[in-house]
């Protein structure tokens, strides 16, 4: 990462082990040291997010219980969650798909398959987008007078 604090932890809400894998494996190969939380479903995320500091969330739209669209729609109207960047990653490729994704608050669609490289772009310049907006931290006063 160029600026600001680097991506630590990512949400990766998939039903398949092996694509939940890869995905973990991008991460880890682009984004040294990032931890990446794995679950199965939308439910996992919701039970599991009240406990976690989370930077980022990849998830999949079709996935059993609560799909990718609900899970967002949820965390986007949640005064907790709703600043947490959102990836899709779907087979679901449609111009129509993306539309409702993003329209739902998703900060990027990416369709599968994908390679790794593809992947780690698009959360990097979603990273530092979100890092650019947010509200600078204050900064300490100087003491006064100066100590010498």
């Amino acid at each position: 990462m160029t600026a600001g604090r680097p991506l630590r932890s990512v949400m990766v809400i998939e039903d398949s082990e092996t694509m939940r894998g890869y995905i973990r494996m991008c991460l880890q190969a682009f984004f040294p040291g990032v931890q990446s939380l794995e679950v199965p479903s939308g439910f996992d995320a919701l039970r599991l997010l009240p406990g976690l500091a989370v930077d980022l969330i990849i998830t999949d739209i079709n996935m059993p219980d609560m799909n990718g669209l609900e899970l967002i729609r949820f965390l986007k109207t949640h005064p907790t969650y709703r600043q947490i960047p959102i990836v899709i990653v779907s087979t679901e490729g449609a111009a129509e798909d993306q539309r409702r994704g993003m329209a739902l608050g998703a900060d990027a669609y990416v369709v599968k398959p994908f390679r790794p490289d593809h992947l780690a772009q698009v959360v990097r310049t979603i990273w530092l987008r979100y890092e650019q907006a947010l509200p600078s931290m204050p900064q300490e006063e100087p003491a006064w007078p100066p100590e010498s």
